[in-house]
């Protein structure tokens, strides 16, 4: 990556085929004032608009060093599981949790403050794809159990050629197992359709769990038959809430702060 990216941004270390670019932003780069400091990506978070255009700006230079046409295309993410399939012209705003994206330049960006970003790569290099995997969207819709963000993602994969066995994964910074405290409903949404998601729930007092939401994803990955996965392995280093100094977190931040920024994770073919 070129050396106009900020230091403190992630490359994901993984086997990614000729062609195919991955990064994740970080607080660094951008221009944004507190809460919102530095590189908020997001428009929808009460940042000045002109100063997230500016670090959207930030993110288009560093993504054109590698690819001339490349644009981040931006979603309207709602917790859901739909996935578009997006290409140069797919406008900002686009309502969907997921993307893919067999167009070269067209860069699937998922933004994220406390939520998983998981991007995707084909070993041939022909797809990629990037997901937003909060609870919700990982567990799946109410009615829907087991068919969440995921499962959607690597169903329209499949469709384009690029079967589960010869699909990577990468899981980017999220709340981290020791501060992500929820209630028996979640814990509900994911042993009740796999019990083996059990050991991804910690008892507290009150009735609460400690959950591991990168550990839910990497077995929702491994029953799809994706067993290349790279990333988060849940420790303190990927956590967005321990980490305040490099990664935005909305838990940790709108309370406090009254806001948070977005980061984002990327991946798009040269």
């Amino acid at each position: 990556m070129d050396a106009s990216m900020p230091a403190d941004w992630l490359v994901p270390d993984w086997p990614a085929p000729p062609g195919v670019h991955a990064l994740c932003t970080t607080r660094a780069g951008g221009v944004s004032a507190a809460p919102y400091d530095r590189m908020n990506l997001g428009a929808h978070v009460g940042d000045d608009v002109a100063a997230v255009q500016a670090n959207r700006q930030v993110l288009q230079a560093v993504l054109q060093t590698t690819t001339a046409n490349a644009r981040a295309v931006f979603l309207n993410q709602v917790h859901g599981t739909d996935v578009a399939a997006i290409d140069l012209a797919t406008p900002d705003a686009t309502s969907a949790d997921a993307c893919l994206s067999t167009a070269s330049g067209a860069v699937c960006t998922i933004m994220v403050a406390d939520c998983l970003p998981v991007l995707f790569a084909h070993r041939g290099g022909s797809v990629v794809a990037a997901a937003h995997a909060g609870w919700r969207g990982l567990a799946g819709e109410a009615g829907e159990a087991g068919q969440g963000v995921l499962e959607s993602t690597v169903l329209r994969l499949a469709a384009q050629g690029a079967v589960a066995a010869e699909v990577m994964a990468w899981l980017g910074p999220c709340i981290g197992p020791t501060a992500f405290e929820v209630g028996p409903e979640v814990r509900a949404a994911f042993c009740g359709h796999d019990p083996a998601a059990e050991r991804c729930f910690v008892p507290q007092a009150g009735g609460k769990y400690l959950a591991d939401l990168a550990g839910l994803a990497r077995l929702r990955l491994a029953a799809l038959g994706i067993t290349a996965v790279f990333g988060n392995d849940g420790t303190a280093p990927w956590c967005t809430v321990g980490n305040a100094s490099r990664f935005f977190s909305h838990r940790r931040d709108t309370a406090a702060l009254g806001g948070s920024g977005r980061f984002a994770a990327c991946i798009w073919r040269g």
